[in-house]
């Protein structure tokens, strides 16, 4: 799962490590450094593959031919590898040059999954260009961070992430429940299903509070390898794709092919905005919390800008749009250590497994059911990260008509697309997302109303 989200809390790591530990451009030894650097990959792996699977799986792949939904969760793992050593290392303005771990991005699922909805190839492809042309946006938008910051408040920011998460907690049901293709059989919704969802649930939940390290890190991704032996036991994996894959695989340019959709275009130009700031907020925890210091206007630039161009450069080769991903901004937090190369390191693990088609195979193998465990602890997180960012808002009249009325509108055309059936194509798919028009009627709002002296509701 990846949000914007508070600022995770200081961690007592911060102040009982060296202070040589909190300096991005220290260099722990291998023996140490190469451990850290895979627990990142471990942290969020599962987030950063999952979008892949929901998209590919919508666009009908996972149903018909497996070879290219592996090839995706390839590029996913390839280019969030690649994206991440962009703001490691850093390409001369690009890069934050901080311990940033970028990922595939949950906030454009609400508009992907009906864009590929059942279209196959000709979705995917509109999606990719859609993304590319979204990271040029990003591009764009990094040279006005200051003014993002004023626009996208903590108001904004909440409201736009809670709807991410509402719109994706359906997903989350299906899957537990046996998949889309399981929908009006007698085995959709079955014990075995819910079983296995809630055996990956409660073994997350349990591993969350009550392990430590690396146990509570990859809570998630243990509770799916326990999920995934159960359904093994009982016959539910097929490992006949493992066998047929190969073991290494070169990135193909265009490997889905381009196409126009205007409502792709649009629809990714406009959320970026969203990954913009999810990019600011991360920055500026792990700087404050990791480093003790504020982030300079350079770094929150030069992190936005490797944003853009990590998405634009996955679009071209068959990968999702990539963001930064807040999980490890917390794990820089817990461990004390904010070296950039530890991160790089896991970033060329990334790149390595990204170029091995086995595991791509291997993830789709996983039993629906089982993701959908996943998928629920993820999502609601992605929903309680908006509250936590809301928490923030002081609660008078003028901000709760601003949250009510966009919520209402955002999460009402979702519910009811219908209502919508006499607007252009473009139009009733956007403005059935959820997100955006709750986000841009928050928005418009947040400018247009004033901010008087309002009582306290």
């Amino acid at each position: 799962m990846d949000a914007p989200r508070e600022s995770p809390p200081e961690s007592a790591a911060l102040h009982t490590a060296p202070a040589h530990t909190r300096d991005p451009d220290y260099m722990p030894p291998l023996a140490q450094a190469i451990p850290l650097g895979i627990q990142h990959v471990m942290a969020m792996f599962v987030s950063n593959v999952t979008p892949a699977i929901i998209v590919m799986g919508a666009a009908g792949f996972a149903a018909s031919e497996q070879a290219p939904l592996i090839y995706m969760i390839q590029m996913a793992i390839a280019s969030a590898g690649i994206a991440t050593l962009l703001q490691t290392v850093g390409v001369g303005p690009i890069g934050a040059r901080l311990p940033l771990v970028q990922g595939t991005s949950f906030a454009f699922l609400p508009v992907m999954i009906p864009l590929v909805s059942g279209r196959g190839a000709q979705g995917v492809a509109e999606v990719l260009t859609g993304a590319f042309c979204g990271g040029l946006a990003l591009i764009a938008l990094s040279f006005f961070v200051g003014h993002l910051r004023k626009i996208l408040t903590p108001l904004v920011t909440g409201l736009v992430v809670l709807m991410i998460g509402l719109s994706l907690i359906r997903v989350g049901i299906q899957y537990a429940a046996g998949g889309v293709p399981a929908l009006g059989t007698p085995t959709f919704g079955d014990l075995v299903s819910w079983g296995l969802a809630l055996l990956v649930i409660t073994i997350t939940l349990g591993l969350s509070f009550f392990a430590k390290g690396f146990w509570s890190t990859a809570s998630v991704l243990v509770g799916l390898l326990a999920g995934y032996l159960v359904a093994l036991a009982l016959g539910r994996v097929d490992l006949a794709p493992v066998g047929d894959a190969a073991w290494l695989m070169a990135p193909k340019f265009g490997a889905f092919g381009f196409a126009f959709s205007a409502t792709a275009i649009v629809g990714f130009c406009l959320l970026v905005a969203v990954s913009a700031i999810e990019t600011i907020g991360d920055v500026s925890a792990i700087t404050q919390n990791g480093a003790g210091r504020p982030a300079t206007d350079k770094e929150l630039r030069g992190a936005v800008l490797a944003d853009g161009v990590g998405t634009s450069v996955a679009a071209l080769f068959g990968g999702l749009p990539n963001t930064t991903f807040a999980q490890n901004v917390g794990l820089v937090a817990m461990t004390g250590v904010m070296s950039r190369h530890v991160v790089s390191i896991g970033a060329i693990v990334l790149v390595l497994c990204g170029l091995a088609p086995k595991i791509g195979a291997a993830i789709i193998t996983t039993p629906i059911e089982v993701l959908g465990g996943g998928v629920i602890v993820m999502f609601g997180m992605v929903a309680s990260a908006g509250v936590s960012i809301l928490s923030q808002i002081q609660w008078n009249q003028r901000n709760m008509l601003i949250f009510g009325v966009s919520l209402s509108v955002g999460l009402g055309l979702q519910l009811e697309p219908s209502a919508a059936q006499h607007l252009p194509d473009m139009a009733a798919m956007l403005i059935t997302s959820g997100v955006l028009p709750a986000a841009v009627l928050a928005i418009i709002m947040n400018l247009v109303l004033p901010k008087g002296s309002e009582a306290q509701a």
